[in-house]
């Protein structure tokens, strides 16, 4: 099998490029290359109806279309009731002549497809949308010009792009029959930043990623395996990784990661990611993010029920790759503050050597913790890394991202991450960031209450409540929050976003990447 282009040939690697894309200052009237030689197909904006007007608002990239063509696509749409609504796609496939005829259409020359593209008011999030659609009706296809981003800001641009390449994502698969690729290139007509690309790519590429390590399957994805593929791709971004294998996680007391994964024959290991910016700010931070690494997910001895929620548990990494990715992103902006990921990697399996309920264990830094549940091991494996982050780091921020609760999950849906903090100043900043990259997040209460829950007979504190007191998402964060020792922090319960069944819009069915993005974001604007 031999791949047609550079997307292809990179799709075996795990750190591998979005398709092209470029920008040309030309307009549809004056662009010069503007062939069907050389382009597929041209995508242009369709605005939805203003309040109090029945009629379709063509874009300036429509009405350039229309001129050059010669055929009013404006009044063509609604005679097909085109509603241009955000995500909705009218694809025209011009007719060419009969051979021989003789005659001259006013297109002759020009690429045969016009796809009308609704693009809404113009929104973010509708031009997010509008651009995963584009790259849905592009499949297959080699060049693609669009005008749908030339009257956006810098912003839009972004937005419109970024849309289009998490839009454009070919999941990791290892089947032998290969599917339609997304468009080799795009090219933006009209005044786009080019930075404003490079920053779509960019988050874009981290969200790839993200969503490529999550839906590999276990039996290739161990903790050794995922250990070693941040190793290379760390590498690759200049950044320092530190592991240690089981016996020093018994050695140096992270007695967490080594309980929760013991019991399996893939043994834990934990992965610590640096960055150091060569010119750090003045007042230069150490952002330390932790993200929950159970490769593959049982239950332990409390295993699962019923038996169908197991299959999705190969995803329960997400948080690792997230926080990983984000100490990329980090990297490859230049952030001018320290960055460190802290992931603790394991399989929590069932078997001769499995922690048992009950068991009391001892985490880093000393605190014993009473081991009520197996199936709650995220928890577990995170107080290892959120004690080193605040006790050996010295962080000035923690955060953490997991899939960690159903509950979350039941109760926000696929939309929405769990969002809790100690600190006002820092959730504001991750609010603002959902809003920007649209991984969206509702901001839930630590609620003291709740403390009580978490009281042992026998150690420093259980990892589920002896009653259950509800408010699942609350009380893990209020597990966590012990092991941050009063380092200010910030919790993403990401189960729900982590995984859809259907894709909607730039969100893809199965793994999504969810973190990758919002995580960035603040870093980059520390």
């Amino acid at each position: 099998m031999t791949p047609r282009n550079e997307h292809e040939r990179s799709r075996n690697s795990l750190w591998r490029e979005t398709p092209r894309v470029v920008v040309s200052e030309g307009t549809i009237k004056t662009c010069d290359f503007l062939t069907a030689d050389e382009v597929d197909a041209i995508a242009v904006g369709v605005g939805a109806p203003v309040l109090g007007d029945d009629e379709l608002q063509p874009r300036a990239g429509t009405v350039h279309a229309s001129a050059r063509y010669r055929i009013n696509l404006a009044e063509l749409a609604e005679r097909n009731h085109f509603t241009a609504a955000p995500g909705t796609v009218h694809v025209i496939d011009l007719p060419v002549t009969h051979p021989g005829s003789g005659a001259v259409l006013p297109w002759q020359g020009l690429p045969l497809r016009i796809i009308l593209m609704g693009v809404g008011r113009g929104t973010d999030e509708e031009l997010r949308t509008a651009g995963a659609a584009l790259a849905t009706a592009t499949r297959g296809l080699k060049r693609v010009v669009t005008t749908v981003a030339a009257r956006s800001d810098d912003r839009g641009t972004r937005h419109f792009v970024e849309g289009y390449l998490l839009g454009a994502y070919q999941p990791w698969n290892m089947k032998n029959k290969e599917e339609r690729p997304p468009a080799q290139e795009l090219v933006l007509l009209g005044p786009n930043s080019q930075a404003a690309v490079d920053d779509a790519q960019r988050h874009a590429r981290l969200t790839w990623f993200t969503r490529d390590l999550a839906i590999i399957p276990a039996n290739i994805k161990t903790p050794r395996w995922v250990a070693t593929q941040f190793t290379k791709v760390a590498e690759q971004h200049g950044l320092l990784v530190r592991t240690w294998t089981e016996k020093e996680l018994v050695a140096q007391g992270f007695g967490g990661t080594y309980a929760v994964g013991k019991g399996s024959s893939q043994k834990p290991v934990f992965v610590q990611v640096s960055y150091t910016p060569a010119q750090p700010s003045k007042d230069s931070k150490h952002v330390v993010v932790v993200g929950k690494g159970i490769t593959f997910d049982t239950g332990g001895i409390s295993i699962k029920r019923p038996r169908e929620s197991m299959i999705t548990m190969k995803i329960d990494m997400t948080g690792a790759a997230s926080a990983f990715a984000a100490v990329v992103g980090a990297a490859q902006s230049k952030v001018k503050h320290r960055v460190s990921a802290l992931i603790p990697l394991a399989e929590n399996h069932f078997g001769a050597e499995s922690t048992r309920p009950a068991d009391v264990i001892s985490v880093f830094g000393g605190t014993t913790v009473e081991i009520a549940n197996t199936d709650a091991e995220g928890r577990v494996v995170m107080a290892d890394a959120l004690a080193y982050g605040a006790l050996e780091l010295k962080a000035d921020l923690l955060v953490d991202v997991a899939t960690l609760t159903g509950a979350a999950a039941m109760t926000l849906g696929h939309s929405h991450a769990a969002l809790i903090s100690n600190d006002e100043q820092w959730a504001q900043a991750f609010e603002s960031a959902a809003l920007e990259t649209g991984e969206y997040v509702w901001k839930m209460p630590l609620v003291r209450e709740y403390d009580n829950a978490l009281k042992s007979d026998v150690a420093d504190i259980r990892n589920i409540p002896q009653e259950s007191a509800g408010a699942g998402p609350i009380v893990a964060a209020l597990f966590l929050e012990r092991f941050t020792h009063g380092v200010p922090w910030v919790h993403l319960d990401i189960a729900g976003p982590a995984h859809r069944d259907k894709a909607h819009h730039e969100v893809n069915k199965g793994p999504t990447g969810f973190g990758a993005r919002i995580i960035t974001h603040v870093l980059e604007n520390l």
